[in-house]
């Protein structure tokens, strides 16, 4: 097999800055004033939904992000909550997304009903500030789990979304300020892990790492609820199944990226055996997840690195 490795020789530095995706829970107190910038939000989103299709009957011409951008100017000094680059960032976003499916007209965000559109908020890195757990946008500070402690990070644009379960989080780019001497320490050592399903990874040392059915051992309660049309508990188990999941990935790629300096992961395609017989157990198992979890932690710990192996 052949080792691949993401970086380049010229872009490795740039690529090891340490940038992440965070997400973080956002504490409940705050859910009724979410729920009206969420509103908000569908408001504008509707908004520009329309009128972009007005000006494409009329002209026969797509309006881009700038074009829209000029009629929401000033919203934010008319009554709405919403930050002036939330509403710019609104606009970007509709025209990225009608571009990307190729429709003059995409579906309107809905603010109530059975099909009630998941609440989100866009924003850039100028439209928030950080301070002792908690995170400033427009006029209120909304209070935080920060686990990660964000004043370790620069922070970047984001959004503010909503699950399923009506909990909300925020979604930041964000980059390692500083890198302590631990974090640089040299491990000269590497590893070969090949993924699978009857055990979840391989190592060339070998060590086998057990597979876990997080989806199969919950899947009789998870049928009985939605026999039962009981949405919420529906909603519980399957985000008790991802939590569960998660945690697992997380435990097993920090634990790799502290141990070797190089890590060498069998390229499985995923996607094709997904529809397969073996769909459930590869969904299960979550292999792109952990990939994705091992690359990010490798480009944090400064010289080591992830290849895949064809």
């Amino acid at each position: 097999m052949v080792a691949r490795s993401k970086f380049g020789a010229a872009g490795a530095k740039e690529e090891r800055e340490g940038v992440r995706t965070l997400r973080i829970r956002i504490k409940d107190k705050h859910v009724k004033y979410l729920s009206e910038l969420a509103r908000e939000v569908n408001l504008v989103w509707n908004y520009v939904n329309e009128l972009s299709f007005k000006v494409f009957q009329r002209e026969r011409r797509f309006m881009s992000g700038y074009d829209l951008q000029k009629y929401t100017n000033g919203a934010s000094k008319e009554g709405l909550r919403l930050h002036s680059q939330t509403v710019q960032g609104i606009a970007s976003e509709y025209a990225a997304r009608r571009k990307q499916f190729k429709k003059a007209k995409l579906a309107w965000r809905k603010s109530g009903g059975a099909r009630r559109s998941l609440g989100w908020i866009p924003f850039k890195a100028s439209g928030i500030a950080y301070a002792n757990g908690q995170i400033k946008y427009g006029k209120i500070w909304l209070s935080l789990w920060d686990s990660y402690n964000l004043k370790h990070y620069d922070l970047g644009p984001g959004s503010i979304s909503e699950d399923a379960r009506g909990r909300w989080y925020i979604n930041i780019c964000a980059t390692f300020k500083q890198k302590s001497m631990q974090q640089m320490a040299l491990f000269n050592e590497s590893v070969g892990i090949d993924l699978g399903l009857k055990d979840f990874a391989a190592t060339s040392d070998g060590a086998r790492i057990e597979s876990r059915t997080f989806y199969r051992v919950l899947e009789s309660k998870l049928a009985i609820a939605q026999r039962a049309n009981k949405k919420t508990s529906v909603k519980a188990i399957h985000a008790k199944i991802a939590n569960r999941r998660k945690d697992f990935h997380h435990k097993l790629s920090t634990k790799l990226v502290d141990s070797y300096g190089a890590i060498f992961v069998g390229n499985v395609n995923a996607a094709a055996l997904a529809k397969t017989n073996q769909a459930k157990s590869v969904l299960d198992a979550g292999w792109s997840a952990f990939r994705t979890m091992l690359q990010y932690k490798c480009d944090c710990a400064l010289r080591r690195e992830v290849a895949y192996m064809e």
